[in-house]
Parts: C-alpha cells; structure tokens; sequence
C-alpha cells in the first residue's frame, strides 16, 4: 500500500511489511531483558553486595524499553564502538540503522570505581533496583561532538545539549537484566512492545499507523490521525509520558484530553490509546528516525511526521525531522513514514485543510502558536473550537489551573 507524504513525494518505507501485517522488530527479534522467577530472586540478593549506579529520568526510561523490546535490537547501555558509529554514521557498529545514542553517564570520579566485566545494580531516581548490570568497559564521551552531530548544536540553551553538558563524562556500557520498573503512571495503557503487537493481531489489524505526540490532541492532529486511518486499520495514539520541559503540559492533563477526544470522535475498534515511556531528547530529525523506530518493534507499519517533530524553539527547520528520511533506505527502515503538511481549519473551506487543498489566505486559517494555547488555557481562556474541541479544551483548562505559565 501506498501512503500519502504531504509534502510532495510518496510516502517513504518498507511497502512490504504494510502488505502483510506488523512485520519483524528492528534487527530481526524483540528484545526480552527481563528475569523472572528464582532467576530474578538470585539477582535481587545478588543486588544486594553489588555497588550501585543511580539512573536520572531519562535512563530510568531507557532501561525500561530496552527490557520490553521497544529499543531492540539492543541488549544493554551501548558500548564505545556503537556510540561513536551511532553519532558519527546513524549507524550501530553492526551497521544497522540507528538514530540517537542510549547511554548511561557517571562521573569520572564513580567510573574509576567500577571495574570493567563487574556486576553493578542500576536503581532508579527513588532508589529502587531496577537491574543488574555487567560493566564491559568504560568511555569518555566527546560532548561536543555529540551535541552537534545528534542535535545540531551546541548551544547550552538547547535542552537536549543542556543535560548532555549536566551528565557524568563518562558513559559506562554492557547488556543489563532487569528484575522490577517504577510503578507505571497509566497502569491500564501502559503496554509492551509483546502486547501492543499482540492486540493488533487479535484485532485483526494489518496495516497499523503510530501518531508520536507530547501535546495535547488539538483539530490539526484529528485530521492528520484520521487522514491516515482512511489507509490503514488501526490507530496506536502513542503520547510520550516520560520527562519533558517543565512548560510542556503535564502526562496526566493530556491523557484525560486524550481520553475525551477518542471516547467522542474516534471509532473504538480502530484505535488503541497506549502511552509510550520515553523522555524526550529534542533532537529533532534524529528523533523522528527513533521514534519511528521505536513504534516498528510496537508493530506499526506506518508513522506519522509532521512539521517540526520533536523539534524545540527555533534550532531545525520546519520539514527537516521529514527530509531526513529521504537520505535512508526504505526497506532497511522498515516501518512506512506518513509525511504531512501543516494542517489548519479554513473559515473558506468550512474544514480542516492544508496549503495543499486549500486555495485561501492566511486570513482565513485559524492557527495558534503552542505557547499561544498555553497562554490562553493558563488564564482560563478557552482556544476557539476550530483550533481545539471544546471538551478538550475544558480538560486543559481544568487541568492547568494553578500552573504558571
């Protein structure tokens, strides 16, 4: 099947898996880190006598999808000869396509403490042990060359460059097995990889699309979800719940407005509402490579892109997170990338539209800023219903009252 790229060319990726149904993991098999049983009691009292490594947010979430799959092929925190290849190439050391590295940092001072083919235990930001861990060496990272190479910058200013300049110097690298997770935030909607997949099947679901959101749905992102389910069977609206900026809107304020809009304007039995745990890096065209990534081991045989994905102030351009995939391999990618233009309602038209149907002026679309609709719901203020849908908006509003904008 042949997807529609609004911005001018087909739409890109592996036509084969959409033919015949959520097609394999990333690199051929989804990953299974967990212990289970009297093997996961062994390594809890192993934990126990083992030094500890503290993971931040981001790397509590990491571990977490390398253990259900969603980061497969890897098995563990890269190691040097994947970082460099990841950052230099987008390429792990194996030569399979990569977007971001997935690192765990520590002070020099903690490396040195290490020993290198030791076990360490990984507790999360509450102290919990979440995983045991073999170190298989320790690295420097070149900090600069990593802003600039996965985040296009090295501006402080940039939150992705920000925490990277923060971490430990040094990364530590080596396959992990987890024994527990954080309680989840959305028990009912947080799904593996194993899981997601699974319900796809017995849905009977051959073509799924996955829609990457850490904002509320508003209008443009209806019209764009539903101009895509006219292609394929189903829908997995995939917010990210992990760490974002502290002026992002809250996990739990979105999903109440996710829940409202899918329970009004969406059919049931062709969307699956699930949350997906990663923190946001802002890397921009990076990311949407990784983030496409990510929902081909979920299952998806098609992803969404539209402007600006994963993208912060003013540091990528608007289509770059879509050209990006021009420069890779459609059949080495694996999952079909849906490209849209920015999507708006025309007063004209009488409905939602694009620059590529609509024939009218500027003067005629009704767009807001983000932090326009911020400003707006922090006071109270309701965003006009061509913009967002009233029930939405009462829940943002109801959601944000007492936050500073």
């Amino acid at each position: 099947m042949q997807g529609v790229n609004t911005h001018g060319a087909p739409a890109r990726g592996s036509t084969a898996a959409a033919a015949s149904g959520p097609g394999a993991p990333h690199g051929g098999r989804l990953v299974d880190r967990w212990l289970r049983g009297e093997a996961r009691d062994e390594a809890l009292e192993r934990a126990l006598r083992l030094p500890r490594v503290r993971l931040d947010a981001r790397e509590a979430a990491d571990l977490e999808m390398i253990g259900d799959g969603a980061l497969s092929p890897l098995t563990g925190f890269m190691g040097s000869a994947d970082y460099r290849c990841v950052v230099a190439e987008m390429r792990l050391a194996s030569g399979l396509l990569w977007a971001l590295p997935v690192t765990l940092a520590v002070s020099r001072a903690q490396a040195e403490s290490l020993a290198e083919g030791g076990e360490v235990a990984l507790e999360g930001p509450d102290g919990r042990v979440l995983a045991l861990m073999r170190v298989a060496e320790r690295f420097a990272c070149d900090r600069e060359e990593e802003a600039r190479r996965c985040y296009g910058t090295t501006d402080p200013a940039h939150p992705g460059v920000r925490r990277l300049l923060d971490q430990g110097e040094v990364y530590l690298g080596g396959e992990v097995w987890l024994v527990d997770r954080p309680p989840p935030q959305f028990p009912a909607y947080h799904l593996t990889p194993a899981e997601t997949r699974a319900i796809f099947a017995e849905r009977g679901w051959r073509t799924v699309v996955g829609f990457q959101t850490r904002n509320p749905v508003h209008r443009a992102h209806e019209y764009i979800q539903k101009c895509a389910l006219e292609i394929c069977d189903g829908l997995l609206l995939h917010p990210l719940v992990g760490e974002t900026k502290a002026d992002d809107v809250p996990a739990a304020v979105r999903m109440k407005a996710y829940e409202t809009i899918l329970a009004r304007y969406f059919p049931a039995d062709r969307v699956l509402l699930a949350v997906f745990p990663a923190a946001m890096r802002y890397a921009g065209p990076r990311e949407a490579v990784w983030h496409a990534i990510c929902r081909k081991n979920y299952g998806c045989t098609h992803f969404i892109v539209g402007r600006d994905h994963a993208g912060v102030g003013s540091y990528y351009g608007t289509y770059d997170a879509q050209r990006i995939f021009d420069a890779i391999d459609p059949a080495e990618l694996g999952i079909t990338v849906l490209c849209f233009e920015h999507t708006f309602y025309c007063r004209a038209c009488g409905g939602m539209a694009s620059p590529k149907t609509c024939p009218h002026g500027s003067a005629e679309r009704v767009t807001l800023s983000g932090t326009r609709v911020r400003e707006m719901l922090y006071r109270g203020e309701a965003p006009p219903p061509e913009f967002t849908r009233p029930e939405v908006a009462r829940v943002l509003m109801e959601g944000l009252q007492g936050r500073s904008g």
